[in-house]
């Protein structure tokens, strides 16, 4: 059976922005239960009273309030070194029977250089490569007659440290990319461990996206 209660939180999860804009106190929530009522009534199929609305959504904010503050909160203001690199090339070819085989040698002959950024990940049809700008013709040079399906440059790479419990708290990475979101941060690539996530970014952004992940700490 529908709820008032229930249909109110359906309401609110499927509306991110909101969700985090209430968790947050920030949001009148009479007028907001106004804007909610032809689909809450539609929904149960019966008029609504505003207050019940307003009740089940100050219910519903101080429940995320201790979800979010209480728990992400605490993982956020714990988050290890942050690191950034710049002057990246960011490399996306189709997945091949040869294409290892030519990352193998490229991860080879770049063994061989000190200082350079490489890391890689491998989807169902695509492998995405970035390297530092002064490798980026040995891509181009063992990639040859691979399928390159983009490549973009003049990149820069934030990469954070996160503690351990990171995995058993759901909503950590939401969290941080809905803040650079806000910003209108474009995430070029997003790539992670356990505990550690990499975001490639224009390097006209990277200050910007650094100053959101950094604050984090002090919330």
């Amino acid at each position: 059976m529908k709820t008032i209660s229930s249909v109110v939180e359906h309401y609110i999860k499927t509306k991110p922005f909101l969700l985090s804009a209430l968790s947050q106190g920030i949001i009148n929530l009479t007028s907001l239960s106004r804007n909610m009522m032809p689909e809450l009534e539609q929904e149960l199929g019966k008029d609504v009273k505003q207050g019940a609305v307003v009740m089940a959504l100050k219910r519903l904010s101080e429940e995320l309030d201790f979800r979010v503050n209480h728990k992400i909160l605490k993982v956020l203001k714990n988050i290890g070194e942050i690191t950034v690199r710049s002057s990246l090339i960011d490399f996306t070819f189709a997945v091949s029977e040869t294409i290892l085989d030519k990352q193998a040698a490229l991860i080879y002959e770049i063994n061989k250089e000190t200082g350079i950024f490489y890391t890689s990940s491998r989807g169902v049809n695509e492998t995405n490569i970035v390297v530092s700008e002064s490798v980026g013709h040995l891509v181009d040079k063992h990639f040859t007659g691979e399928k390159l399906i983009q490549k973009l440059d003049n990149l820069a790479s934030i990469t954070v440290k996160l503690p351990k419990e990171n995995i058993s708290i759901p909503g950590i990475y939401y969290f941080i990319f809905q803040r650079l979101a806000w910003e209108g941060i474009i995430i070029n690539e997003v790539i992670s461990t356990s505990n550690e996530f990499t975001i490639l970014v224009s390097e006209e952004e990277v200050d910007v996206a650094f100053k959101v992940i950094k604050d984090l700490k002090s919330l």
